[in-house]
């Protein structure tokens, strides 16, 4: 995939995909919740995509990506996933609408999960998100999460604490 800024094209930036991780990682840390990792084979389209290309997809409860897919674009929509109630993600096709709060919340929740996946981390993780084009008001995805996420902080941790299906994982601040 080629990204256009200004006429000029650049390429991918180089962050983490499924292939560097394998899928075990993925499968073992969303399954027990109930979400169920579809394995899409690499050059075809794949459902349930939002941004198309090679990011992660959502219908229902299954996620879809492929080898080529980044591994903190499986994290976003598997998030998304985590935190909707049972009638959002039966009606959940392509486009997770939810609101401000639960997008930051979202984005708070993946840095978290890359503690979770083995030689990925938090470090990187942030360092990915922002490879890839994701904006902060401080500028950087590390910086919004240690000193300007409290909000997103709050809205997790409610989220977490009525959520079934999630034991590995707990919230605390950085």
């Amino acid at each position: 995939m080629m990204r256009a800024v200004e006429s000029q094209e650049v390429s991918t930036p180089q962050v983490m995909r499924v292939a560097d991780i394998g899928w075990e990682p993925v499968e073992a840390l969303f399954q027990p919740a109930g979400l169920v990792i579809t394995r899409v084979a690499v050059n075809t389209q794949i459902p349930g995509s939002h941004w198309g290309d090679d990011e992660a997809g959502l219908i229902g409860n299954a996620l879809y990506a492929r080898f080529d897919t980044p591994v903190h674009s499986v994290c976003h929509e598997a998030g998304h996933w985590l935190l909707m109630n049972e009638q959002r993600r039966a009606e959940l096709h392509t486009d997770a609408k939810g609101s401000a709060v639960e997008e930051m919340a979202v984005c708070y929740l993946q840095v978290l999960l890359g503690d979770l996946i083995p030689m990925m981390g938090r470090a990187r993780m942030c360092a990915d998100m922002d490879a890839w084009g994701y904006s902060f008001r401080l500028g950087s995805t590390e910086r919004w999460f240690n000193e300007d996420a409290e909000d997103a902080l709050a809205y997790l941790t409610e989220k977490l604490s009525h959520a079934h299906g999630i034991p590995r994982l707990h919230v605390h601040t950085p």
